[in-house]
């Protein structure tokens, strides 16, 4: 629980009456590798913090050819946040890549929170733009970088669970095949 309150103190002084109300309504889950935290066709009700784990968001698709559109990682805040903000269902699954643990409060807690705190709105503003933010840099760099160039940050970013993330969800992340990311990795590992 401390690993949440140090991340929203980057942003502001939660006092500690502001804290025991908010971590009251956090709850801890621990979801096992491949599990669906949210299903296609489901309304997400949480907003959460990954503890420790790696988390994929993904359109499923006939066969094997999910289409991977975002990761989030420890630290990050991981919802299915449309859905959580709109209350409607969900057109994407949310999946586990690894064992996850993750810190959470329901739709309903955090509308508590936000009114019945000082600190609320700045913890739920904070947890928004955060996850706004990962969507817009992932817009950018689709728009902006090569698929080598976006695999170069994903392996700086993230080294050691680049190599806990399957190939074909990379690949698809990054909007090539698992042979043309093949030939990228031949080529990053032959100039590094």
């Amino acid at each position: 629980m401390q690993q949440i309150r140090q991340y929203f103190e980057k942003f502001t002084p939660l006092s500690d009456d502001d804290w025991h109300y908010f971590s009251s309504r956090l709850t801890r889950e621990s979801f096992p590798k491949k599990s669906l935290l949210l299903r296609a066709g489901q309304t997400e009700n949480h907003l959460s913090f990954i503890a420790e784990g790696l988390v994929r968001f993904y359109i499923p698709k006939d066969g094997d050819n999910d289409l991977t559109f975002s990761f989030s990682f420890s630290n990050d805040f991981v919802s299915a946040y449309d859905s959580f903000l709109t209350r409607q269902p969900s057109i994407y699954n949310v999946e586990a890549l690894t064992d996850t643990v993750l810190l959470r409060v329901s739709h309903s807690d955090l509308q508590d929170i936000y009114q019945n705190t000082a600190a609320g709105n700045i913890i739920g503003r904070h947890a928004g733009e955060d996850l706004y933010l990962t969507l817009l840099r992932r817009e950018i760099s689709l728009l902006s970088e090569s698929a080598e160039e976006r695999y170069r940050k994903l392996l700086a970013d993230q080294p050691r669970l680049v190599r806990e993330i399957p190939l074909k969800y990379i690949a698809s992340w990054i909007g090539i095949t698992p042979q043309a990311l093949s030939r990228i990795r031949k080529r990053v590992a032959g100039i590094s």
